[in-house]
């Protein structure tokens, strides 16, 4: 599976957008001005992908790596 189509999917799933999601994690305290803040652990944020939004792993991983600002 391709990395856009996993963000595809996430969105499908959750009916949440990309850009929903970068809102949440700076809400949550995960990242500040688009970037994820130091010291803060990529499980951290799966884990939450994973519990909130009940993601499998590998989307949760592609989340992340969007979040980090991975966009291809």
């Amino acid at each position: 599976m391709s990395f856009q189509a996993y963000l595809d999917n996430i969105q499908s799933k959750t009916g949440k957008r990309l850009e929903d999601f970068s809102a949440m994690a700076e809400t949550k305290g995960f990242t500040e001005n688009g970037e994820i803040i130091k010291g803060i652990k990529a499980t951290t944020i799966t884990d939450w992908l994973k519990d909130e939004f009940d993601l499998g792993h590998g989307h949760a991983m592609a989340l992340l790596a969007y979040l980090k600002g991975k966009r291809n």
